[in-house]
């Protein structure tokens, strides 16, 4: 991996406080820490149960009906 470009905010007594880096460098630190929190999470999930398309989707209509019904009890 490459270096990362990066300045540092320091305090009175030069001590480091905080980083800064530019707005590309981020954003591509942020896509490599979103796809491993993805990988890590396909092979936790990978002996998981697989549901057809109908529980799939009966599985989902009970949610959104749980929400629905949270939603309206904050009315």
């Amino acid at each position: 991996m490459a270096a990362i470009p990066r300045r540092y905010i320091t305090d009175a007594w030069n001590q480091k406080q905080a980083v800064i880096v530019d707005l590309e460098t981020f954003d591509r630190m942020e896509d490599f820490i979103e796809d491993y929190g993805l990988a890590i999470f396909m092979e936790e999930a990978e002996d998981d149960e697989i549901l057809s398309v109908h529980e799939t989707k009966k599985h989902y209509k009970s949610i959104k009906t749980r929400m629905n019904r949270t939603d309206s009890d904050k009315s």
